[in-house]
């Protein structure tokens, strides 16, 4: 069990993450409920149905606790879904001193964290992490929901109370969940430590070893480098756009792909190699990148980018990316594990990139 301070601008609070958490910190949270009017519970499909029993056992001793079921993965963010749980919250009564627990993976703390951000104008919400991909985007503040032409086009900064992140959920995970959220994993340790990443290819060499080698100290170490970037920038204006590294590109497949073909991990996965690629030819980037896809291979990663993705419909998204200024295109790239920058990109780049990628089918 560990503890992690996340300091930002606007708020200060803790990451409790260790294997049973929910149980060894079940007394404390409860008392910390106990403060509020109100418990709203959003959750998904999957999730409910896996952890349901975990959930009622946790909050049993609360009066008034109302659980809403959204579907499945990145279909949960959409404006229909973020109205039909505004409604229910209207329907029920929320006020001000009432609470939200976003339990679930990434897509519902996204989900919850716009919600509660929104709802009155802001009440508190609790990240509860149930995925790997979670171990980044439960951290830090950002919240949103997804429009056809963009990912997160539409959200917020907005700091939980706390998250508390309960790793022994995981092992309810399906291997294609758990590797893409050891996509950002490897992001953390591609932006920071070339240890990091020599730690992960040690440990991890199958998708066999997800679950059967602890993540948890990986997980602390991730969390610990977004920690890192969030106290620096909380609202994206300088260094936190180093942790959408691989995610220009990445999110742009996810838009092209409907957000229902691609993963988001599957995706920064694509992102990743793509921006290496772009690091090697424009900032002398020395990295030795069979070596990197050759161990993804390994873990089950799709690497080579499908035939069938068209240059234009990813270029069209990419104007949409949220670091996009002036119609320029800005990307960020290394000069060597661990040093960023973010690089304006002109159309005949990112095409001779997308060209680099098509050629290792």
């Amino acid at each position: 069990m560990s503890t992690i301070t996340v300091q930002t601008a606007s708020k200060t609070y803790s990451v409790r993450i260790g294997h049973d958490m929910l149980h060894i910190f079940r007394d404390e949270f409860l008392n910390e409920l106990k403060g509020f009017s109100k418990v709203f519970v959003l959750t998904d499909r999957h999730v409910f149905s896996f952890h349901k029993e975990k959930l009622e056992v946790l909050l049993q001793d609360l009066d008034q606790v109302t659980y809403y079921v959204t579907p499945n993965g990145e279909e949960a963010k959409t404006f229909q879904v973020y109205e039909d749980v505004m409604t229910k919250i209207i329907e029920t009564g929320l006020d001000r001193k009432s609470v939200l627990l976003a339990f679930g993976g990434g897509v519902i703390g996204d989900l919850g964290g716009f919600v509660a951000s929104t709802y009155m104008r802001g009440i508190p919400f609790y990240q509860i992490p149930t995925t790997v991909l979670a171990h980044d985007s439960a951290v830090g503040g950002k919240v949103a929901i997804n429009h056809p032409l963009g990912k997160n086009l539409v959200g917020q900064f907005y700091q939980p109370e706390a998250v508390i992140y309960d790793t022994s959920l995981l092992k309810t995970l399906p291997v294609r969940e758990m590797r893409s959220g050891f996509a950002e994993l490897i992001k953390h340790a591609l932006i920071s430590d070339q240890a990091l990443l020599d730690e992960l290819m040690a440990t991890f060499k199958t998708a066999d070893d997800f679950y059967s080698k602890d993540l948890t100290p990986f997980l602390e170490k991730g969390i610990l480098v977004k920690a890192g970037i969030v106290a620096q920038d909380e609202t994206e204006q300088g260094v936190r756009a180093y942790l959408n590294f691989g995610h220009t590109f990445g999110h742009a497949l996810e838009a092209y792909g409907q957000f229902s073909r691609f993963l988001h991990g599957e995706a920064i996965i694509y992102g990743m190699l793509y921006a290496i690629l772009m690091s090697e030819a424009t900032q002398n980037l020395v990295f030795d990148l069979d070596e990197l896809i050759s161990w993804l291979d390994g873990l089950g990663y799709e690497t080579a980018l499908p035939s069938d993705v068209p240059f234009e419909a990813i270029f069209e998204h990419m104007l949409h990316d949220k670091k996009t200024t002036f119609e320029e295109i800005k990307m960020v790239l290394l000069s060597q594990i661990g040093e960023m920058k973010l690089v304006p990109c002109d159309r005949a780049l990112i095409l001779q990139t997308f060209n680099q990628m098509k050629k290792g089918e």
